[in-house]
């Protein structure tokens, strides 16, 4: 399920400004009170808000949101960004897919590809890509995370070590202008510099919403990607850095 955009932006504003208010929504969006207590409400009842007097609260911050919700955040860009790199992917190749919401698009886009070999430590996109005879589907051992099907942990990087692979997809949550690329798991970010070690062509996927957020975990740097792929690239100043490092830089909506 897709969110109403008016929803998609109240969630950003949130994540902004750590709180929405109804009367300030009401005049931003140019409607009544009474729809933004609705909207709010909606927001709410899927457990991306919590509600306080006057207006609503970000429960935890938009990146320890419940899996499920964050699937919805940016649906149609995440579909873009997956069949953009879903592109570059031939058939007959070996990869890696990773942990995230836009990972996942990816395998979704991959459905029609042929004879790929497929090792992940995400149970969801194993789950999915394992009912097409095409695929041979390779799913890392370790500690599941129970928030998101994630596996992670000194078990998983040292099967991941195991495989050369002709790509990895990669997610982050964060990313800075100097090319930064960051994660709010120890774990996970040590799971993502084994992928990036081992694979001949890393493609990074992540909508334009990770230029807007921190993690406090660094995984790596840009400049060890080989493409990026986004809905679109709001700094200049990252346009940059991919320039310089050579990085093939796709933006999937423009």
């Amino acid at each position: 399920m897709f969110l109403a955009p008016r929803h998609e932006e109240i969630l950003q504003i949130a994540k902004e400004e750590g709180r929405v208010t109804v009367d300030g929504l009401a005049a931003r969006f140019r409607v009544t009170p009474q729809t933004i207590r609705k909207d709010l409400n909606d927001l709410c009842d899927q457990r991306l808000l919590t509600r306080i007097h006057g207006g609503a609260l970000l429960p935890s911050g938009i990146e320890n949101m419940e899996y499920e919700a964050r699937r919805e955040l940016r649906a149609e860009e995440k579909s873009a960004i997956g069949r953009a790199a879903a592109e570059l992917i031939p058939d007959k190749a070996s990869l890696f897919i990773n942990i995230g919401t836009t990972t996942e698009a990816v395998s979704d886009a991959l459905l029609d590809h042929r004879e790929l070999m497929v090792i992940t430590n995400n149970i969801n996109v194993a789950n999915r890509m394992r009912v097409y005879p095409a695929f041979e589907v390779i799913i890392a051992s370790g500690v599941v995370r129970g928030s998101d099907g994630g596996i992670v942990g000194e078990a998983a990087v040292d099967f991941i070590r195991q495989f050369k692979v002709d790509y990895a997809v990669i997610g982050v949550s964060a990313i800075d202008e100097e090319g930064a690329l960051f994660d709010f798991d120890f774990r996970e970010v040590k799971v993502a510099q084994a992928i990036i070690a081992n694979a001949r062509h890393v493609i990074l996927v992540s909508d334009s919403s990770k230029f807007d957020r921190s993690a406090p975990v660094r995984i790596g740097h840009v400049s060890q990607m080989d493409t990026f792929i986004t809905d679109r690239c709001p700094s200049a100043a990252f346009r940059a850095v991919c320039g310089e490092a050579g990085v093939r830089l796709v933006e999937a909506c423009r």
